[in-house]
This record gives structure tokens, sequence and C-alpha cells, in this order.
């Protein structure tokens, strides 16, 4: 599996896409073309260790994949003053962490954010999945990934299931070792929730098959931001970027950080030139 990344130059407001764990930038193009197509300049690198082997993303830790978001972001910074991020999945924890090291951020957008794997398509052991990285569990244990892929659209969800067996835009499964650098993730990015002041987007499915509403209910209430709007997407399950209802959750996010991106900025420095 090889994925280059996104790459599209528009207009002055930046944004970044963090794609999943296991996942590449394929999962973000849908969107990353409706951003561009909106004026917004848009990067959507894959995350260090993806892209390639399994060996490779077992080599890397969670630490390595924020170190690919947070290289990306400071790029964009340099050239545009305001820099939305908006992430799927583990992405979304990603994309947290980021606003929560980079106050500056314009406004996030959390997609399917997972703090707890409680969706109705996975197996019943799924409570012992935070235990599966230690021994003897580590040395064998890979969870494999299976129907419906987190994708309703029943085209869609077979393009998916073929590029996963080809393994063309994404592994799949999680090895153990990947599954114990998530866990880390998950519980570096719940800590920090209470500290992170940026604009909110939330969009969850209401049927997500890997993590409940119960996860995005936790991000709302949880967050110091004065702005967060909570979407229920009805259409859908977790890969909401390439789904039924794609181009609703595009539309929403077009509209929240273009509504977000000049008050958040001239907001920073008026704090700054008060201090």
């Amino acid at each position: 599996m090889t994925d280059y990344g996104i790459d599209l130059e528009g207009g002055e407001h930046a944004v970044l896409l963090i794609h999943g764990m296991t996942g590449s930038p394929f999962e973000m193009k849908p969107l990353a073309r409706r951003l561009f197509r909106a004026g917004f300049t848009v990067k959507g690198p894959c995350l260090a260790g993806h892209g390639g082997t399994i060996k490779e993303l077992t080599a890397t830790t969670w630490r390595d994949w924020y170190g690919t978001a947070h290289e990306n972001y400071t790029e964009l910074k340099k050239t545009h003053e305001n820099v939305s991020v908006a992430g799927l999945c583990a992405g979304a924890l990603l994309a947290l962490y980021l606003a929560y090291e980079e106050k500056e951020a314009s406004s996030i957008a959390l997609m399917s954010t997972t703090f707890v794997y409680d969706g109705w398509s996975l197996p019943w052991y799924k409570f012992l999945l935070p235990f599966m990285y230690y021994p003897p569990f580590r040395y064998f244990y890979k969870y494999e990934e299976r129907e419906p892929y987190g994708i309703k659209d029943e085209r869609m969800r077979k393009h998916v299931a073929l590029g996963l067996k080809d393994g063309s835009i994404a592994h799949d499964s999680f090895p153990a070792d990947c599954l114990r650098e998530l866990f880390k993730l998950i519980r570096a990015s719940r800590k920090i929730l209470p500290l992170v002041s940026a604009p909110t987007l939330i969009l969850h499915a209401e049927e997500d098959d890997l993590a409940s509403v119960k996860n995005a209910e936790l991000v709302e209430k949880s967050v110091a931001s004065k702005n967060v709007k909570k979407i229920i997407v009805k259409d859908s399950y977790h890969m909401l970027t390439l789904d039924k209802q794609k181009d609703f959750v595009a539309d929403e996010i077009i509209k929240f950080f273009s509504e977000n991106a000049s008050s958040r900025a001239s907001g920073l420095k008026n704090s700054t030139g008060n201090n």
C-alpha cells in the first residue's frame, strides 16, 4: 500500500485532514475535493508507518503518527493565517491533541471520534481489546477488519473490501502492537479534552458500527470550547467521509470552518494584545 497524500493549493484558509488508524488518505479524498472546490487549501498526509507494510506500521508509535500531523500543521501555518483540522476516528483524537498543543488552530472537526470501541458490529469480546497487547496475547493476536467495514453504502463497501484484500487503500487488520499505541493515544487525548478551546464540530453516525454516540457525547460535555456543535448523522456508519452522507458531512464542515475562521484569528490576536 502506497498513498502519497493529499496536497491541494487553494485559498487563504487551509485545512489539515488526518486519516484513521491503519488507513490512508484515501478515506479523506472525497472530503478533500469538496473543501478544495469550496476554496480551501487542503493537505492530507499519510501518517508515519502507514502506506507501507504491517512491519513498518508496528515499528511506529502514536507519537510518530502525531508527529506527521504536527509537522504538516506547522508547514500550513507558515503560509496560512487560518488552519483548521479535521480527523476521522483515531485521526479525530490526533486532531484533539493538535488543538490542545496548537492553541491557534482556527477550528476542528471530529468525525467518528473513538474513545471506546462499543459499536454494534464488534465481537462479543470487545471489552477485552485493551488487554490484547499484553503477553501472551500480543504475540499472536490481531483484530481483523470485518463487514460492514464502517460503511453502509453497499457499492462503496464492496470497493473498500477489495482495497483491503489487496492492501491498496488500507491494512485489513490491527496488530496487537498497533492496539497498544492506539490505546495510549486514547488515554492521552482523553486527558487533554478539558483543555481544548478551539471551536469544535462533532460529527457522529447514529448507527456507528465501531463507536457508539456516547463517544460524541463525551467530547461535547468535556471540551473547554465555548463553541461546540454536535451533529448526529442518520444514514451512515463509521466511515463518514466515504458513506452515504459524505456530502452532507462535507457541507457541514465547510460551513463550520468558514464561520469560525476570522473570528477565531481576531480573537486570539486581541487576547495576545491585551496581555
